[in-house]
């Protein structure tokens, strides 16, 4: 009987810690850069089809291909430093070194080269973009939270729920 009680309480926690891991790993809009395209709650990689070239969200670094090594910098190459990454397509890739497969993505992602069919989170007026501090709305965001968490969310508005607790005696309404 007490191994049947410890198998049950290894598979609820098991299974609390596996959606703890889920609830984390599955949203990172604050880190992702504000030329990101919209509509991906989380990203591990971008993949830029027009210069070959991966961004890795959580190290904040690019990778691209020098003379047959794989590069990672904090810049893109000088060569691509005229690069628009607002207007540039951009393929989400969620696996860890994507560029240790880049053939198959430089082939499966060829023919989205020169496209200009995204919208940079930078532009998106979703409130749901304003957690990332590069937002243009990022710090009006930010005063709006302050102020609707000193106001418990909203509730210490009017009377509190309270009513007029019999203190409202028919004033204004013609009553005496």
């Amino acid at each position: 009987m007490r191994y049947l009680f410890v198998i049950i309480v290894a598979l609820f926690l098991s299974s609390a810690i596996d959606a703890q891991i889920r609830a984390n790993l599955n949203f990172n809009l604050g880190s992702q850069p504000v030329w990101g395209p919209t509509g991906n709650d989380y990203v591990e990689n971008y993949y830029l089809p027009d210069i070959e070239v991966y961004y890795n969200v959580s190290s904040h670094r690019y990778y691209y291909n020098e003379r047959g090594r794989w590069i990672s910098s904090v810049n893109l190459p000088a060569r691509y430093r005229n690069f628009d990454l607002y207007n540039a397509h951009k393929e989400v890739i969620n696996e860890k070194q994507p560029w240790r497969n880049h053939e198959t993505y430089r082939q499966k992602y060829s023919s989205f080269k020169g496209l200009h069919d995204q919208q940079a989170i930078r532009d998106s007026k979703d409130s749901k973009y304003f957690v990332n501090k590069n937002h243009p709305q990022h710090n009006t965001w930010v005063k709006q939270q302050k102020h609707d968490n000193g106001n418990h969310n909203g509730q210490k508005k009017g009377n509190n729920g309270k009513g007029n607790n019999g203190n409202n005696k028919d004033k204004g309404n013609g009553k005496k």
